[in-house]
């Protein structure tokens, strides 16, 4: 029984790892097992990583894999309720009263009225638990960006998925949607959220799935050309740059070499590309007094 219940397992894996890869996105067994358990459990996914290691890629290739809508609520630095979960529309609320100006209708009825969900604008949270027809997926995407305060409240309604708006009352879950929290570790998390959620971390790539991955988005770069450009980008990852460049520096360089029509690094093609994966001027500085020779030697 328990070789049955291993075959069983290596048989969804194996399948998770087939229709990601079909999808576009090179994922491993650790992560196939998360992505796994975070299906049969419905517990929110925590992903964290540097900037541009496919977080966010991910929460897109499990709404594919699902067959269901991406919700994205991006996060910033003072993310509030409002701009969240709801807002009132309050120029159909105006014109409202001003049509019912010479109503009948009682102080009450009339405050019923512009205060019902016809003038309810629903944002990422609302839209989530009130998805008509499936679980979506729930991206909250950069959770370590907003503060601590929007933190402990998502951890309220991720509990009950439920929303209470006072002028209309409390709006439960249709479909639970599933939900995936990225953080690039801008500030640490507090304990309450990591220990509700499962957790996986994605690191910078080694450099035969970094082929993968370019060989899989830049199919028409070649062979000698990929290698070139994944073992750059790997040295300059062991530099110490203020933004080490990811996954997505990596494809858009590859894809701008194709479409220049190189087959091979050199020097000058670098510096005229350098934009695509170094972003700051002190690290083109850096990169610069290291030297772009060293850097392309085998």
């Amino acid at each position: 029984m328990p070789e049955a219940n291993d075959d069983t397992l290596d048989g969804d894996l194996s399948e998770i790892l087939k229709r990601f890869e079909g999808l576009g996105y090179v994922a491993d067994e650790a992560l196939a097992t998360a992505v796994f358990l975070f299906m049969k459990l419905r517990r929110p996914l925590l992903v964290e990583g540097a900037a541009g290691v496919g977080k966010t890629e991910l929460a897109l290739a499990l709404a594919a894999y699902l067959k269901t809508d991406l919700i994205r609520l991006q996060c910033y630095e003072g993310l509030d309720v409002h701009s969240s979960i709801y807002e009132w529309n309050y120029q159909r609320q105006l014109l409202a009263i001003k049509l019912q100006e010479q109503s009948e209708r009682s102080i009450d009825e009339k405050e019923a009225h512009i205060f019902s969900e016809t003038y309810l604008l629903a944002r990422p949270l609302l839209k989530a638990i009130t998805h008509p027809e499936r679980s979506p997926v729930l991206l909250i995407d950069e959770i370590d960006r907003a503060d601590a305060e929007f933190e402990a409240f998502l951890l309220e309604l991720l509990s009950a998925f439920q929303i209470t708006i006072p002028e209309v009352g409390t709006i439960k879950a249709t479909h639970i949607p599933y939900v995936v929290l990225t953080s690039n570790g801008t500030r640490e998390l507090g304990d309450a959220l990591r220990r509700r959620c499962l957790y996986y971390w994605i690191d910078y790539p080694d450099e035969q799935k970094e082929r993968r991955i370019v060989e899989k988005h830049v199919p028409d770069i070649g062979r000698h050309l990929t290698g070139q450009v994944i073992r750059f980008v790997q040295k300059l990852r062991e530099m110490d740059l203020d933004k080490v460049p990811g996954i997505s520096e990596t494809l858009d360089w590859a894809a701008a070499l194709v479409s220049m029509g190189r087959i091979e690094l050199n020097a000058d093609t670098v510096r005229r590309t350098l934009g695509c994966i170094v972003k700051s001027r002190s690290d083109q500085e850096l990169l610069n007094e290291a030297g772009i020779d060293s850097l392309l030697a085998p």
